[in-house]
């Protein structure tokens, strides 16, 4: 729905041959360690690589978030990532479901006033390399939004909002890179 909100055409992918016919991708919020199996399982995870390191555009909320971190703390052991963003991001850093909340995030570049942002078990940014722009940060310091290049990921859930912008945002990010 966020996607068709911002004219863009959405479908699932869970095989290599579906991931090649793709512009760019969207890595949901979701379990972690089980996207992190299920990549290895379907044979994505190296495909899903060689793809955001040829420069192709990925959004992801909140496990979509790790999944695009360069490294995770408080992950399993076996726990891969994707990769692409060169950040370091905790998992489950804002607390267990029962603590899960709602606030209002100013982000960086994007006009309307601040987003509402839902925390379910959310992630935050522990540090960022050189090339990551800060979008977002609660309290100062919480990382919750990032860009690097091509790749964009908040540690909130913009589609359970009814706010789009994010994601028109990324969509316009897509459709400026040149092909």
């Amino acid at each position: 729905m966020a996607l068709a909100e911002a004219d863009a055409v959405a479908r699932p992918i869970r095989r290599p041959e579906e991931l090649a016919e793709v512009d760019a991708l969207v890595i949901p919020g979701g379990e972690s360690t089980t996207m992190s199996k299920l990549a290895l399982l379907f044979g994505l995870m190296e495909p899903l690589r060689a793809r955001v390191a040829d420069g192709m555009p990925v959004y992801g909320s909140c496990a979509g978030m790790i999944m695009l971190a360069d490294k995770i703390l408080e992950g399993r052991d076996d726990q891969e990532t994707v990769g692409g963003i060169d950040m370091v991001v905790r998992r489950n850093a804002f607390g267990r479901q029962n603590e899960s909340f709602e606030q209002a995030i100013d982000v960086r570049g994007l006009d309307g006033g601040p987003v509402h942002g839902v925390f379910i078990r959310a992630p935050w940014v522990e540090s960022v390399g050189e090339g990551v722009e800060v979008l977002a940060a609660l309290d100062g310091d919480r990382i919750v939004a990032v860009r690097q290049g091509s790749l964009l990921a908040t540690s909130f859930h913009p589609e359970l909002t009814g706010d789009h912008r994010i994601h028109r945002f990324f969509v316009d990010m897509v459709r400026a890179r040149p092909r």
